[in-house]
């Protein structure tokens, strides 16, 4: 018997990383000792003070019942505090906080909130593939803005045509970016709330990176700026901050409207987080922070060796400033696919290719700093020693 898939499933491209994880599995089994520089997965260590709470807390029945859809609040305060902390921003933590199942969960689920079939979504490229394949499980149709080199990485906010921005519902933004690894300041924050007020259109900022920073550099909240909660909300999680991805736990903040909305739709679809995990996290975001500090230092190292390792082999690239990733385009020859497949098969090294997160992706592939230093430069060696010097 054959089902016929829903079309909204149809229309979803393949999630770039399952294959990406597919390659690896097939090289392994044939014998490759593979270094993946590909999935943005911490390699560090939770914290020995969260793992403690999280064991004291499961070993607790109370926390083993159904818990609250929107969150434990005593998590929710422990966001808002965190935000006071690190921002200077105030939050309502009953009002303008949200759980959530990792912030990709709610990243997909706003579009359910917001859009309706039809409606347009206006998403950067290249980006996270979530902010598109959200808006096209509710039936809306992206519109992609190309993200530029020339640009800083940056939305060019007069290049989008005025029909389109008065037709769009929602913006997504993301920085410090990925892949590019991107960062924005001030008067980029303002620009986007001044565009989102005159269009009226609501903004979602990814701020999964905001913690992962280099050479003393403290990239800001969108939420800091004035009239940012009025016009959006933030989604943020401790999985990059605080090694903690497979936990599944982050939040969303800022628009009180929008966070009742969130809330609404997840107790609808899902029964909350493990009360032990978000006890957890709020140890994460109220404990000591030397700890961001100190992996902050690992990343900073392991980017100067990629990076000047790759500026050896021909390439010039600057150093980001911000999350774990370096963007770099492909030499002469190549495309996007077929660089990364030649280093994969050649060397055994995985990255990933830039059209993974969109056509304006083409051209580059991006590698990940989360691995062991030693290993990244064995990656380098063997890319050395198999493809030898380059040329663009």
């Amino acid at each position: 018997m054959k089902f016929v898939e829903a079309q909204r499933i149809r229309n979803l491209p393949p999630y770039l990383f399952a294959r990406i994880e597919k390659l690896i599995a097939a090289k392994k089994e044939a014998g490759v000792d593979v270094i993946s520089l590909g999935i943005g997965d911490p390699d560090r260590p939770t914290p020995v003070h969260i793992i403690e709470t999280l064991v004291r807390e499961a070993n607790n029945p109370a926390n083993h019942q159904y818990p609250s859809s929107v969150g434990m609040l005593t998590y929710r305060q422990a966001v808002a505090r965190w935000y006071q902390n690190r921002f200077g921003i105030e939050l309502d933590p009953e009002t303008e906080v949200v759980s959530l199942l990792g912030s990709k969960e709610g990243i997909a689920h706003i579009s359910w909130c917001y859009l309706n079939p039809g409606d347009t979504v206006l998403v950067p490229d290249p980006g996270y593939p979530v902010y598109s394949g959200g808006a096209i499980l509710a039936g809306a149709e992206p519109y992609y803005l190309p993200l530029e080199p020339e640009k800083g990485y940056l939305i060019d906010f007069k290049s989008i045509p005025r029909d389109l921005a008065k037709r769009a519902k929602i913006l997504f933004i993301n920085y410090p970016n990925n892949p590019t690894g991107a960062v924005a300041g001030e008067a980029f924050y303002r620009e986007v709330i001044e565009f989102a007020r005159e269009y009226e259109i609501f903004v979602c900022h990814d701020a999964a990176y905001s913690d992962v920073s280099f050479d003393g550099y403290k990239p800001p909240s969108f939420l800091q700026f004035p009239g940012a909660k009025e016009v959006g909300i933030e989604f943020h999680s401790v999985s990059k901050t605080y090694n903690m991805t497979g936990w599944r736990v982050g939040w969303a903040a800022g628009n009180a409207e929008a966070v009742e909305a969130l809330g609404r739709l997840k107790s609808n679809i899902d029964s909350g987080v493990f009360q032990a995990i978000q006890y957890a996290a709020a140890a994460g975001l109220t404990g000591p922070q030397e700890i961001v500090t100190e992996q902050n230092a690992v990343y900073q190292e392991r980017r100067d060796i990629l990076i000047e390792g790759l500026n050896s082999l021909g390439w010039n690239l600057e150093k980001p400033k911000a999350t774990f990733y370096v963007w770099a385009p492909v030499p002469r020859g190549y495309t996007s696919d077929s660089f990364t497949e030649l280093v994969l098969d050649k060397a055994g090294v995985v990255i990933t290719p830039g059209t993974g997160y969109g056509q304006n992706g083409s051209g580059y592939f991006r590698m990940a700093l989360t691995i062991e230093k030693e290993r990244i430069q064995e990656a380098l060696e063997r890319i050395k020693n198999t493809i030898g010097k380059v040329t663009f």
